[in-house]
């Protein structure tokens, strides 16, 4: 761990927020002379200040260690290829167009890659009244279901929540081109395009 950097980080982040030393010092019952000494490089924050200046500054412990806060790069506007997330404790949904560290229930989420649903794992998707009737005979036991359809075009995604225990039916807005994507609990993201 680099003093400087870390030092240098919180630095830059405390004038971010628009604090002085004293005000950062008091809010986390410490005086505004070790924010000086960290600032400077000459120390860096006990442990067991780290969540505490961490949600003052609004930013990972990991961010905090490092000395860096790294930006991604601008990524362009076609949704289909948008990045998915479940947390595998509580199930959240997480969408994102670009690189994302992601966290839930404690725990760092891992980004879902696609799979090419194979003739036997596709949705039967049928047009009827300018819309996708999408279907499957998944069992959708709780144990083992589809989570989520998403519909992925070139400048939209539209998600569609799924539920143990209910048959797996629902409509959407017919696109010319799209990709259709879907979380199965045990064996996890597919695609078919459309």
């Amino acid at each position: 761990m680099d003093n400087s950097k870390v030092g240098n980080l919180i630095y830059n982040l405390r004038k971010e927020k628009g604090l002085t030393q004293k005000q950062l010092a008091d809010s986390m019952n410490i005086s505004d002379r070790t924010i000086s000494k960290w600032e400077r490089g000459y120390g860096c924050p006990d442990v067991t200040l780290l969540p505490s200046l961490s949600s003052i500054l609004g930013v990972n412990i990991e961010n905090i260690l490092e000395g860096e806060l790294a930006s991604n790069d601008f990524v362009g506007g076609n949704m289909k290829r948008s990045n998915y997330f479940v947390c595998p404790s509580c199930h959240n949904i997480v969408l994102a167009t670009g690189d994302i560290d992601i966290s839930c229930c404690g725990r760092k989420v891992e980004l879902l890659v696609a799979k090419k649903a194979t003739d036997e794992e596709k949705l039967s998707i049928t047009e009827i009244d300018s819309e996708l009737f999408i279907s499957s005979d998944h069992p959708m036991t709780k144990d083992h279901y589809i989570s989520f359809i998403a519909l992925a075009t070139g400048d939209s995604v539209q998600i569609m929540k799924q539920y143990p225990e209910w048959g797996l039916q629902t409509r959407l807005p017919k696109h010319k081109h799209g990709k259709l994507l879907w979380f199965d609990t045990q064996f996890g993201l597919y695609y078919q395009l459309i």
